[in-house]
């Protein structure tokens, strides 16, 4: 957790990105992600990275690695469970969604949408973060958290997400690594 930290820190500072308050570091490894304030640990959570190698390809299906930030914070208020397409709500939550809907694994709840901050590596032309729609977001799936699950988000249960999005603000830093 605190080398997660570290590596963030470090890059942070290559890339000469100001100091945050709010820090998120996604272990690819250990499938959790871990908020830190002021440089300190305040809460963490189980999630679900990709089903496919870690990637910052477009059309891999990897979760991108490296520093990152929140751009957008989409869903405030909107129902625990709600269904978003399009980063809109569709106006139901997934247990009341068609039921070849539920099947597939939902965006829900809440959408952190990712901005990659490494040009050539997770920004720009053939590597973009953002450009791939790549967010941390709620999951239908809820039962798969904790092991690899998703195509390239990183996905929580929607509590969890909830409670990260009430604490976290756009701009804060995001470390996803080893």
């Amino acid at each position: 957790m605190l080398r997660l930290f570290k590596d963030l820190e470090t890059r942070r500072k290559e890339l000469q990105q100001a100091a945050r308050e709010d820090c998120l570091c996604v272990s690819l490894g250990e499938q959790k992600l871990w908020h830190f304030y002021a440089g300190r640990p305040v809460a963490h959570y189980a999630v679900s990275t990709s089903r496919a190698a870690p990637s910052c390809i477009p059309d891999s299906l990897g979760t991108p690695t490296g520093l990152h930030q929140i751009a957008d914070r989409i869903g405030a208020g909107e129902a625990p469970g709600m269904v978003f397409k399009g980063r809109r709500p569709l106006g139901f939550v997934w247990q009341n969604a068609p039921e070849a809907m539920r099947a597939q694994n939902l965006i829900t709840s809440r959408i952190l949408w990712l901005d990659g901050l490494d040009p050539g590596k997770n920004r720009g032309p053939g590597c973009d973060t953002y450009a791939r729609y790549i967010y941390i977001h709620g999951t239908n799936q809820e039962d798969k958290i904790g092991t690899p699950n998703s195509h390239g988000c990183v996905l929580l249960r929607n509590t969890d997400v909830i409670a990260l999005f009430d604490a976290v603000p756009s701009g804060a830093l995001v470390w996803i690594g080893a």
